[in-house]
């Protein structure tokens, strides 16, 4: 089970986004695998994607397909994640994408294919299409949670979020979902996760609030330090709230921070909901000299796997914080000025353990179920922050056990 409360939120519709899940039996049998996801034509829309070389043929197809036009639909399926298929998968995507365009009666370009799963195997195409013409039928604005339910894989809940939002001409909507649980360490998004508004909003404007909102919220998340072969993360904006955003107004600035927001939430979503995961971990790196430097550090900390077994085992092992630092790579780092607190608790200063540590504090500490380790480098007024999670029995079970 996740750490903390994740109870599914109620779910805002969006106006001019439809969607639609059903079972394709891609996988396994008796299970709802295939989203279909509709926009209106007005719409824009925005995204990112993985920084893996062997990124999915759907993420390569994404790509090509957003170069020509806008979408019009965005086509999900899970338990295969169709990367590492070559030509092959590709042209299973592009299949997928053009037995859907047929029958919505739009452009094949017009269709995002997404894809989650086992890496390395074929796609079944012929499952997929004859799953479609039921997906049509049942799409509706009210589909969010049961989208949230169908993109899963690994993870043990669905993911959501949805705000309503006032601004000086109105109410705007933002509702999102997303998936993930392991192979989390994204460098554009996560696994999945899909946005939609109905602000009207260009898409210059929309992608870049979108890479705003991302590299504050999924960039800022790491399972196990593996980055998918599949990560996708779309923003819509289909504008029937008639309410238009300015880039630099207050509205503006409004909007960005609640799509920050919303994204900090699906994401830390993810991170609570880590394979075999029992604690949230948060990592703040302050004072660095500059950024780079600070995830240099926070994403040492982060993969450690001897840090995070002794989170799994509420171990104060303070040692093993202070050796990841230490390794890190931090050129001229000056060891006598740095701290390194356990929650509000200090256990390195002055190049050693802090002289009022106790191991009853730290304990306290590694008791909780969410944590805060704060490293303070006093080299600059740089800062990061960065999530993660401990390593279970249950992370190598999980993943031990994943194609059987």
């Amino acid at each position: 089970m996740p750490v903390g409360e994740l109870s599914f939120p109620t779910m805002h519709p969006v106006a001019g986004f439809r969607l639609a899940t059903v079972e394709a039996g891609v996988r396994y049998a008796g299970r709802r695998d295939l989203v279909v996801m509709e926009i209106c034509e007005v719409a824009t829309s925005a995204a990112v994607f993985t920084s893996n070389a062997f990124c999915a043929a759907p993420v390569t197809l994404c790509k090509k397909h957003l170069l020509v036009t806008s979408p019009r639909y965005l086509l999900t399926n899970t338990g295969n994640a169709n990367a590492g298929t070559g030509e092959q998968g590709y042209q299973d995507s592009m299949d997928s994408c053009q037995a859907l365009a047929e029958q919505a009666g739009c452009l094949c370009e017009e269709v995002l294919p997404f894809s989650t799963g086992v890496i390395g195997e074929s796609l079944a195409v012929d499952k997929i299409i004859a799953a479609i013409p039921t997906a049509l039928k049942a799409l509706s604005e009210d589909g969010w949670e049961q989208a949230a339910h169908g993109i899963m894989t690994t993870d043990t809940v669905p993911k959501g979020c949805s705000q309503i939002i006032e601004l000086s001409g109105g109410r705007i909507t933002l509702t999102g979902i997303s998936k993930g649980s392991g192979m989390i360490r994204p460098d554009m998004a996560t696994m999945l996760a899909y946005v939609a508004t109905d602000a009207n909003i260009e898409q210059s404007l929309l992608q870049e609030a979108l890479q705003i909102a991302v590299d504050a919220s999924f960039n800022r998340i790491t399972v196990d330090g593996d980055t998918s072969t599949n990560d996708s993360c779309v923003l819509v904006a289909t504008g029937r709230s008639n309410i238009k955003l300015h880039a630099g107004n207050r509205d503006w600035q409004i909007f960005v921070q609640a799509l920050t927001e919303l994204c900090e939430q699906l994401a830390q979503a993810i991170v609570r909901d880590g394979e075999g995961a029992t604690k949230l971990i948060t990592i703040d790196v302050i004072n660095g000299s500059d950024v780079e430097e600070c995830n240099q550090v926070a994403y040492t900390v982060a993969h450690s796997p001897l840090v995070k077994t002794a989170f799994f085992a509420s171990d104060p092992n303070w040692g093993r914080i202070l050796a990841a630092v230490g390794r890190a790579g931090v050129v001229g780092l000056d060891l006598q000025a740095l701290t390194i607190h356990l929650g509000a608790v200090c256990i390195v200063r002055n190049g050693g353990r802090a002289d009022d540590y106790l191991e009853t504090k730290g304990q306290a500490v590694m008791d909780k179920d969410e944590i805060t380790i704060r490293i303070d480098l006093q080299r600059g007024k740089a800062t990061t922050r960065v999530w993660t999670c401990d390593f279970s029995y249950d992370y190598v079970k999980i993943n031990a056990e994943y194609r059987s």
